[in-house]
């Protein structure tokens, strides 16, 4: 089984955000990890390797120092990195960007993509999705849990306060809710191979069937009206109360807002 698994290098919003005059993030000013559920997909992938003995390779889109979140990957466990890397691909927006993981892809074999659900730079949960489009494979989100029986592939998908159990045959795409799992931990030995491994670094001229017009930030439909890195809370409102007062003011806001 040949699996593939699509991860980002987001901003560690801890750090702070900054800003391109354009809008975009300015993603090499910022401290970095592991997008948190692309990290729990690809712990679901390890956990097949281990059960299968399947081959799991990692795919970015990203700046060269990207390579950075590839080598923490194979440090986990993954055999293969690949990083696509190009002056002509920033700025992407999810369009853009499944189009160049799906040109990507399209040079790869595979039985199983796993995405995360979404990134915490962008959360629009899109990007796996369209690449299952472009690819014209069965696609299974929100996962919170994966099973391999065959040539098919079994989730539970989350929804509400039950879940879905479907079925897809492979090569399909999955894309994992961080719940999903917990990821494990670099091994020192995987950290000291993970310095040596070779990248595989492919560039705009490596995309399979993929036009320019939609790549990077000319190929980017969604247009980006205003961006800042914190949203300013008012002050909210204050009440000096006693407590058997204070139970039915709360009580009443939430009755009033719904929450209960």
């Amino acid at each position: 089984m040949k699996i593939v698994v699509c991860i980002k290098q987001v901003p560690d919003t801890k750090g702070g955000v900054k800003f391109n005059p354009d809008g975009t993030l300015d993603r090499a000013a910022m401290m970095t990890i592991m997008n948190p559920d692309d990290k729990a997909g690809l712990e679901a992938a390890l956990r097949l390797k281990d059960e299968y003995g399947a081959e799991v390779t990692v795919l970015t889109m990203g700046l060269p120092k990207a390579e950075d979140v590839l080598r923490e990957a194979l440090a986990m466990g993954a055999d293969k990195g690949v990083l696509v890397t190009d002056r002509v691909l920033g700025g992407a927006d999810t369009w853009a960007t499944s189009q160049t993981l799906a040109g990507a892809l399209r040079n790869m074999d595979y039985d199983l993509i796993i995405t995360g659900r979404q990134a915490i730079d962008g959360d629009t949960a899109q990007v796996g999705p369209q690449i299952s489009e472009h690819l014209n494979i069965p696609v299974i989100s929100y996962a919170q849990n994966l099973k391999v029986e065959g040539d098919s592939v079994i989730v539970e998908r989350q929804f509400d306060d039950r879940y879905h159990v479907l079925k897809a045959k492979m090569p399909c795409l999955v894309t994992a809710l961080a719940e999903l799992n917990e990821p494990r931990y670099m091994t020192p030995g995987g950290i000291f191979d993970a310095f040596d491994a070779e990248i595989t670094v492919w560039g705009r001229a490596d995309l399979k069937d993929v036009e320019d017009s939609n790549l990077g930030l000319k190929g980017s439909p969604t247009q980006i009206a205003k961006a800042s890195d914190k949203v300013r809370k008012g002050a909210g409102e204050k009440v000096n109360l006693d407590p058997a007062e204070s139970v039915d003011y709360i009580v009443g806001k939430l009755k009033e807002k719904h929450v209960i």
